[in-house]
């Protein structure tokens, strides 16, 4: 009985039913039949089976699941019908108007019991000892048929290695050996760190095989043989499920009816007991969990079927990727030094706050009040954001506040608020399944939002036409079942070029839809928009030899996704992180007004997060220039909101951002910063001027849960919580604001919020919080979007999407559905200008950075866990063309060099990256990528330019002088004294 766990819900929330259903739902007509004489209207199309379950009637089953179509497999479920011969699955049998159902009656007793009876006779009955005891659909079944004994003799089966036919450990020791082992035993597979594959208790029910198919979308798994000889294979043979093409999403595990596939951590601590609800820490889907635990030790963590941005599926790093907060480099107690070039010493949180507090007061009395900053993150609350920067705006007076959020998605604020009046995506991610054509731009969603790809691929399969905009080989180019129609490989730099040139095939062949611009768009701005991009020198063939786009492709892609039905955009971080990062957004926005592709479901700009909560960071007023609710802090009339609820006069001057902060350092007037949850030195470009902005600075205070690469130039150390150890709210890529709620006791005895407020106090602030609803509250009762959110609505819905105020209640899907936020959409002229960062015959390629599916921005979370055995380094994709030209094969060291700095680092040769083109990733701080990136950025919101840097690539013998100096700087910087005997 998998997930049989009843949710542990607050007070005053509506449980959800947990139950498997058995099939999926259906819309249709209500249906009216009856089941063991009670009668239930359900929609047409429902299988029996479901019928039954809402009924209250529970029809075993093992090969259903309501997350999978109807299979028919076990015959476990058959039941009788008044009318018709014989006996139908009832998970296969659709109702019908008038229907009679016989669930119990003896003839299909015996056929339930005859059937587990051959199942069990083929199954190791050590129930006892398996992990699965308590927790086994083929248990449960085998109780609810009634079946008490075998009456098979013991024979050929899978499950005993020496071939005497013994179904236990005991009767196998009572027999005699055998001159040959069982040939159709096949040994358990561990190869993967986190679920073991025990064949001789699978039942060959194919739920794993059709999860990994209808779920996951990425068709590792089948069933090889026929009849008795039938098994699950993971793959080609020698494959095993760490070698095969299985992204250890955990479908499979969760649908796995028996101890077939098991997590190692259930085996090791044993059946959980009791759950909790909560929302995961990585990318920005969003996904909600059940935290599974025994007592306060957290056992596993299981997708919920009623969370609404996951349906009930993960990833590798939501399923499993959790270690990390019980690792042994978490530091849990404060520590302080006077200068960076000493060792830490661990004090008690009084000491390590005053010593903090008087520092910062002593930077601004020497250096003014505008010396000090802080910089909030996108991987803590929204509670805990909006503190930090009302920790800079009331308590430092200043607003130098910034985030990493803006270096990743500022231009999505910037570019959707000038066209579209709001500062975010526009869709749900239940949109996609109403998509007939989706574009993709940017983003690698198979890697950095693995079950969005994982839906969309659900839709492309179900027919929806896909063209990607990306210069490398993306897998949704070509991957199991899913194929691009279009895939335009452009120059790194080049994405204004290609986006215009697309909307200048749909004007001048006149493929606009006239009718929703004319209602729903500024219309002189259209026509001033359709003058420029008109003119001969936006078209594709014009544009091929700037972008390396074929003209061709690019007019057949902008036809089909300007007529082929519902288009849908969705784009991420190879968007924003450019020079004209803001302009493409408003070039994307263009499109989608040019074809009407706004305002219903299926279609929308819809901006990818790449962590857990970039929109909620963005949300808080992290940004040096806008309070809450994006809006400018040179507005008297909304700092008047905030004077008057926090009871401070709050500066009109706009603060410094990251680079400006850094800047100002190496000047000498900014003197102290506050960092919570965010690795700059490692995240952030250009390393080198990050570095020298660091030490320059007087006191720098690390907020986080390990010693990372900032914390190499801190002076105070204040330990972090993680998500498992927290409450709070979490705001992902679709506005949609889920609840964190606390799974086990902070091991460091605070919560994030917490430690913010000790601070402020310390400073003298007199904040009185003692629950991060409350500050909820204040940000409802100050920000117009969320004026409707509380933790009591949370509870109540589930989720919410902003604007939740009074015109909607229950939140907003959809946006921009009967007109624009800012009343007419706006056309803006997206003129290309090259970067000054230029290829030449020093730096012939160009550069461009991304992520990978096993590994988390910076790594600091998931290099702590066993998923560094899919990625243990970051490596350089170059083409092979490239490599032979300079002499490098695979596996070799490379210098990677840039007008910026050098790194090492090792080289793979694939046709994924164009010739003239390298990729690699920035997880690993062994590497440090973004030594070689530069410090140019976005014209409108000076977010970097990480996915263009010009560079060499040639043979190396190892890491660099400069990468070893480095490493023995960063050891140098985490000595900590032995505590106080």
């Amino acid at each position: 009985m998998k997930d049989f766990i009843i949710p542990q819900y607050p007070p005053g929330a509506e449980p959800h039913d947990d139950r498997d259903l058995g099939t999926p739902a259906r819309a249709g007509a209500p249906v009216s039949l009856l089941i063991d004489g009670i009668a239930v209207t359900v929609p047409e199309g429902s299988s029996v089976m479901r019928a039954a379950a809402l009924a209250g009637i529970t029809v075993p089953k093992l090969c259903a699941s309501d997350n999978l179509e109807a299979f028919g497999s076990c015959r476990v479920c058959v039941v009788e019908i008044e009318g018709r011969r014989g006996t139908p699955a009832s998970c296969t049998t659709p109702v019908a108007e008038g229907m009679v159902v016989h669930t119990q009656s003896s003839k299909v007793q015996r056929i339930r019991k005859g059937v587990m009876e051959l199942y069990i006779s083929d199954h190791p009955l050590d129930c006892l000892t398996c992990a699965a005891n308590g927790d086994c659909e083929l248990q449960d079944t085998a109780g609810m048929v009634g079946l008490r004994d075998v009456r098979y003799t013991p024979g050929q089966n899978h499950f005993d290695p020496s071939g005497s036919g013994a179904r236990s450990q005991a009767e196998a020791r009572l027999r005699m050996p055998v001159a040959e082992a069982n040939p159709r035993y096949t040994p358990k597979d561990e190869s993967n760190p986190y679920f073991t594959f025990d064949p001789s208790k699978c039942i060959v029910c194919s739920r794993c095989v059709r999860a990994c198919e209808e779920v996951q979308g990425t068709f590792a798994l089948t069933i090889e043989g026929r009849g008795f000889d039938s098994k699950v294979s993971a793959g080609a043979a020698g494959d095993d499920f760490l070698t095969s093409d299985c992204v250890s999403c955990g479908a499979c595990v969760q649908a796995c009816p028996t101890a077939t596939l098991q997590e190692k951590s259930v085996i090791e601590l044993g059946t959980p007991t009791r759950s909790v609800i909560t929302t995961c820490a990585y990318c920005g889907v969003g996904c909600s969990f059940k935290a599974e635990m025994n007592g306060d030790r957290l056992v596993r963590m299981v997708p919920w079927k009623h969370g609404k941005a996951n349906r009930g599926h993960s990833c590798i790093k939501g399923r499993f990727a959790y270690g990390y907060a019980n690792h042994k480099d978490r530091i849990l107690k404060p520590m302080i030094r006077d200068s960076i070039d000493q060792p830490w010493r661990e004090v008690e949180w009084n000491e390590a706050l005053a010593f903090a507090a008087d520092r910062m007061k002593g930077l601004q009395d020497k250096y003014g009040r505008r010396s000090i900053g802080v910089i909030t993150s996108s991987r803590c609350t929204n509670e805990e954001t909006y503190l930090v920067q009302k920790l800079a705006r009331a308590v430092f007076l200043n607003n130098n506040t910034d985030t990493c959020a803006r270096v990743c998605h500022s231009p999505t604020g910037y570019g959707l608020g000038k066209t579209f009046g709001t500062s975010a995506g526009t869709q749900d991610f239940d949109s996609v399944e109403h998509s007939d054509v989706v574009m993709i731009i940017g983003a690698n969603p198979t890697d950095g939002h693995p079950v969005f790809a994982s839906r969309l691929k659900r839709r492309l399969r179900q027919g929806a036409r896909l063209i990607i905009v990306d210069p490398r080989r993306i897998d949704m180019v070509r991957s199991a079942h899913v194929e691009a129609d279009y895939h335009l490989p452009l120059r790194p730099g080049t994405n204004v070029a290609v986006v215009t040139a697309m909307a200048h095939v749909i004007v001048t062949e006149g493929l606009c839809d006239e009718g929703f611009i004319r209602s729903r768009c500024d219309w002189d701005e259209f026509q001033h928009y359709v003058d420029f991009v008109s003119q001969p020198r936006h078209s594709p063939e014009a544009m091929e030899a700037l972008t390396g786009v074929a003209a061709a492709d690019l007019r057949a892609a902008a036809r089909l996704f300007a007529t082929g039905g519902n288009g849908a955009i969705y784009y991420g971080l190879g968007v924003t992180e450019h020079s004209q990062g803001s302009t493409t957004v408003m070039g994307i926005a263009n499109l989608a007004m040019l074809t009407g592709n706004i305002g219903r479901p299926g279609v929308g700009v819809n901006p990818l997060r790449g962590q857990n909560n970039v929109q909620g960071s963005c949300d808080m007023g992290s940004f040096p220039h806008e309070l809450p609710g994006y809006r400018h802090v040179k507005l008297p009339d909304v700092r008047a909101i905030f004077e008057q609820a926090w009871g401070v006069e709050i500066d009109p001057e706009p603060g410094l951002r990251i680079p400006n902060m850094l800047d100002a350092a190496v000047e000498g007037s900014f003197k102290g910063l506050y960092c919570q949850g965010e690795d700059i030195l490692q995240s952030d470009p250009d390393t080198h001027h990050v570095a020298a902005g660091l030490k320059a600075m007087e006191c720098v205070i690390v907020h986080d849960l390990f010693l990372n690469e900032t914390a190499n130039y801190a002076h105070v150390f204040l330990p972090g919580s993680s998500f498992l150890e927290k409450d709070g709210t979490f705001t992902n890529a679709e506005r949609r604001i889920n609840r964190v709620r606390r799974v086990m006791a902070p091991l460091n005895g605070y919560e994030d919020w917490e430690v913010t407020q000790a601070l402020a106090n310390a400073m003298g602030a007199g904040w009185h919080y003692t629950h991060p609803g409350q500050i909820m509250d204040e940000i409802a009762a100050t920000t117009p979007s969320f004026a409707g959110v509380s933790y009591e609505v949370l509870e109540e819905l589930g989720s919410v999407q902003w604007p939740c105020n009074e015109a909607a209640p229950e939140g907003t899907p959809m946006m921009h559905m009967d007109g624009f936020m800012s009343g007419k959409g706006h056309f803006i002229v997206t003129e290309y200008v090259a970067t000054d960062e230029r290829s030449g015959p020093r730096f012939p390629l160009l550069l461009t950075t991304g992520r990978i599916l096993s590994q988390y921005n910076v790594g600091a979370q998931t290099r702590r866990t066993a998923n560094v055995l899919w990625h243990p380094e970051d490596i350089l994709e170059i083409h092979p063309h490239d490599a032979e030209f300079r002499g490098i094969n695979e596996g070799d060291w490379v210098r990677l060099a840039s007008r910026a700095g050098e790194t090492t680092l090792r080289a793979t040769l694939t046709d994924r990256v164009a010739p003239g083109v390298v990729y690699t990733t920035f997880h690993h701080p062994a590497t440090q990528a973004n030594v070689v990136t530069t410090d140019f950025s976005d014209w409108a919101t000076n977010c970097p330019e990480y996915k263009v840097t010009a560079v060499q690539v040639s043979p190396s013998n190892g890491p660099s002088d400069w990468q070893e100096r480095y490493s023995e700087q960063a050891e140098r910087s985490r000595r900590i004294l032995p505590a106080a005997e």
